[in-house]
């Protein structure tokens, strides 16, 4: 699987009711994990979780949280001997209403409410043997709207079948060409003075820590510096 028809498979089980006993390994299954992997742990052959959840070696321990304990089944997660036997990379814990889990190796986290979890996907594209290079973490969102995209122009397709032959492609072409730039206006990436005027690139304030990540590091490192020196002197 890609990252595309990750996210696809993600977010169709963040849309689905929360199922305590089924989420890790539809969760595992999102990620690429066939068939005949999801029933040796279902049958617990190559399932040592200490905690009741599913343990899968060198890659994740889940459980299933008590409504409000995530956090503690969290770090239970984190403390139990089996997650350090086994080597696991990720712990996660949620109880349909909050997600928590973590990188074991880096220490970043993630904690958000379940709804969202579709939202940083790129966290645990390990799990499907894509490395998270930065900027795949980081992109997470563009390749989020890459699939809405795709589903979309499915979808399309199937209504209007039509739509797709060599006669009516250039239209469909042109419909979502025109999708992209009314998003991109959306965002505030590109402006125009008037509804039917030329457009110019507009750079939201929101959007500049994405577009220019810390363009000159050694600067922001000094501005830093002085702040927190500042800020010392006045308390």
């Amino acid at each position: 699987m890609n990252a595309v028809e990750i996210e696809e498979a993600v977010s169709a089980l963040a849309e689905q009711p929360f199922n305590a006993a089924e989420f890790p390994y539809a969760f595992l299954e999102a990620f690429g994990n066939k068939e005949t992997t999801i029933k040796r742990l279902r049958v617990g052959a190559s399932n040592k979780s200490d905690l009741g959840g599913v343990l899968q070696t060198n890659n994740i321990h889940i459980a299933a949280a008590a409504m409000s304990e995530v956090t503690k089944t969290l770090a239970a997660l984190k403390a139990s001997p089996a997650t350090t036997k086994a080597k696991a990379e990720f712990i996660l814990a949620t109880d349909g209403d909050t997600f928590e889990a973590e990188d074991l190796e880096s220490g970043e986290t993630v904690a958000c409410a379940y709804a969202d979890f579709p939202n940083h996907f790129g966290f645990f594209l390990p799990l499907a043997g894509i490395s998270t290079v930065r900027q795949i973490t980081e992109n997470a969102f563009d390749i989020r709207a890459t699939s809405r995209l795709n589903r979309l122009y499915i979808e399309l397709l199937k209504d209007n079948p039509d739509w797709g032959t060599p006669e009516r492609r250039p239209g469909m072409n042109h419909f979502m060409a025109r999708r992209v730039f009314n998003d991109v206006i959306s965002d505030g990436l590109l402006a125009s003075e008037t509804r039917k005027g030329p457009v110019s690139l507009r750079f939201p304030v929101e959007t500049l820590d994405i577009l220019f990540p810390r363009p000159f590091p050694e600067t922001c490192r000094d501005i830093e510096g002085t702040q927190q020196a500042q800020y010392r002197t006045t308390s």
